[in-house]
């Protein structure tokens, strides 16, 4: 049976991507004593249930420097931390039925090129004709425009979960599974312990990378951590005839349906406006009927494929669907990366730097001021570019 040592400099909550690249990147940084708990196994929650897309794309400057950094170690995770994520950089094509959405896209792919500059093949607008041809399966009736961005593409979570937590105990850190963190102790604003379901950790930082059930966490040391579960679904289908072999992960911007290869065949998803928060893991025939209405418009071809599987995962959600990366002020110190709100998975090898740095006290390469957790009592920062 596991067991959690009886201390720690820095004690992680959540072995998804966040929690294993927060975990490496301060191990690699030298911090000795690194402890990660996890409720269930590595990558179980969120992590591997994601689609695996990963991009740069978005409308907020914040997003765009995450997943730009994001991009760039993902391109070299065999090197560092070392393992094969199986990484597609079929690029990301988002298909636009409305001149506000072309409007909208035009106004986020000049920012990022802007933001970018001499970064490879930069994100483009591109003619309905360019699109179905770089996906073939897609129907043109309605769309008005589209966007491609060719240095995008998706790759294997648990690659990435592995790849993270292997170098991160090659460094020294302890990863625990089968840990459920039950309280959080301080002595006036000073965290103390991590009392868990293994025995009590002593330590005098905790960092909350626990995904959905991150209120939960912050509960316990009483900081607001407005974050809540929502259900997501994904099918996967049997072999579809034809698919080219640089197939994009394309996205029907108006209906949010996505797809992009699985082997043969094609892992297909899409949002459901009627789900309701909770932490509803099991699968659901309630929204394919939406997700047939949306492939009859956009892909009908693939009406005829029958399915191979499926599951149900969890977004980890935020009023503004921004994450929420920074430190508590109350209490020292209790720091927090969460509510990704879907783009979680994509962002983790820079969060990652992120969290490092903030708890060395160095400057990060991203202001992420914005992304406080107390931002809700002034402002907020709607992401547009997320399905």
């Amino acid at each position: 049976m596991a067991e959690v040592p009886g201390f720690a400099d820095v004690v992680i909550v959540g072995g998804g991507v966040m929690g294993t690249s927060i975990a490496f990147h301060l191990a690699e940084a030298g911090v000795r004593d690194v402890v990660l708990l996890e409720m269930n196994e590595l990558g179980s929650g969120s992590t591997c249930k994601a689609a695996g897309g990963v991009r740069a794309n978005f409308s907020d400057e914040v997003n765009i420097a995450l997943g730009a950094r994001s991009l760039e170690a993902f391109a070299r995770f065999g090197e560092r931390p070392g393992q094969e994520i199986d990484l597609h950089r079929v690029g990301y094509l988002f298909l636009l039925d409305s001149a506000e959405q072309v409007e909208h896209f035009r106004e986020s792919t000049a920012l990022q090129n802007k933001l970018q500059p001499g970064s490879g093949l930069p994100t483009r607008m591109v003619s309905i004709e360019e699109a179905v041809s770089l996906a073939p399966v897609v129907a043109a009736d309605g769309l008005v425009g589209a966007c491609f961005s060719p240095s995008a593409g998706h790759c294997t979570p648990e690659s990435v979960v592995l790849g993270y937590a292997s170098a991160a105990r090659r460094l020294g850190a302890r990863l625990v599974t089968g840990c459920e963190v039950l309280g959080i102790d301080a002595v006036g604003n000073q965290i103390s312990v991590v009392r868990t379901s293994l025995g009590d950790v002593r330590a005098g930082t905790v960092i909350c990378a626990a995904g959905a059930w991150s209120a939960q966490l912050g509960d316990m040391v009483g900081v607001e951590l407005p974050v809540v579960p929502l259900r997501r679904q994904i099918v996967v289908t049997e072999a579809v005839p034809g698919l080219p072999p640089d197939l994009p992960m394309t996205i029907d911007f108006g209906t949010t349906f996505y797809f992009h290869r699985e082997g043969p065949g094609l892992l297909v998803g899409m949002s459901d406006p009627d789900e309701q928060p909770g932490f509803h893991l099991n699968r659901t025939d309630a929204w394919i009927p939406r997700l047939t209405e949306a492939m009859a418009q956009r892909a009908p071809s693939l009406l005829d494929i029958g399915l191979t599987g499926g599951w149900a995962g969890l977004y980890e959600v935020t009023p503004d669907h921004n994450a929420l990366i920074g430190e508590a002020d109350g209490v020292s110190r209790f720091l927090y990366a969460t509510g990704f709100s879907g783009h979680g998975f994509l962002q983790g090898p820079a969060v990652g730097e992120v969290i490092r740095d903030l708890y060395l006290g160095r400057e990060p390469f991203v202001d992420i001021t914005p992304l406080s957790a107390d931002r809700f009592l002034s402002t907020v920062r709607p992401e547009r570019n997320i399905v």
